[in-house]
């Protein structure tokens, strides 16, 4: 791997869910200089936020296992406005000690402190992006992760 102090590091996420049935599926492309990484799963008994989530978790858990060299920072690209608000929400959820106002636990609370956890061991940096952008002449990775978590969806449908 080349050295990747002062390089910028870019990991596409997404997440589907199939509502009826609860399958559902995460990817992530870690962008790192020339090298493209691909990643994926599937999960059953999930929602759509939580493969969100989990998406990005399983990018940095990832980079963290292999990769594990200096960097600069790392940009976290996501049309999921459901995970890019967790940072801003942070702050509320510290006070609340991540209890919804009727007193239960907030909704994926394991994976919202497994990536807070991460963000506040790593240099990352959230960007929300507009979800299904209409195919142009460059490379367009969110449509690419949300193609690979939709097939993933579809192809577990019958298992």
């Amino acid at each position: 791997m080349q050295d990747t102090i002062n390089q910028q590091i870019e990991i596409y996420t997404d997440g589907s869910c199939h509502t009826q049935i609860c399958i559902g599926a995460w990817a992530s492309i870690i962008l790192i200089g020339d090298k493209k990484i691909n990643l994926s799963g599937v999960v059953e008994n999930t929602t759509h936020n939580r493969m969100e989530i989990l998406a990005v978790i399983k990018a940095l858990d990832y980079f963290i296992k292999e990769i594990n060299n200096e960097f600069d920072k790392i940009t976290i690209v996501s049309d999921s406005q459901y995970l890019v608000g967790l940072l801003d929400r942070r702050p509320k959820f510290i006070l609340s000690d991540y209890k919804t106002k009727a007193g239960n636990d907030i909704r994926n609370k394991d994976l919202v402190l497994q990536l807070f956890n991460h963000v506040d061991n790593l240099n990352v940096k959230f960007v929300k992006i507009k979800a299904h952008q209409k195919p142009t002449d460059v490379i367009n990775y969110n449509n690419e992760v949300d193609k690979i978590c939709r097939a993933l969806v579809r192809g577990n449908l019958n298992n």
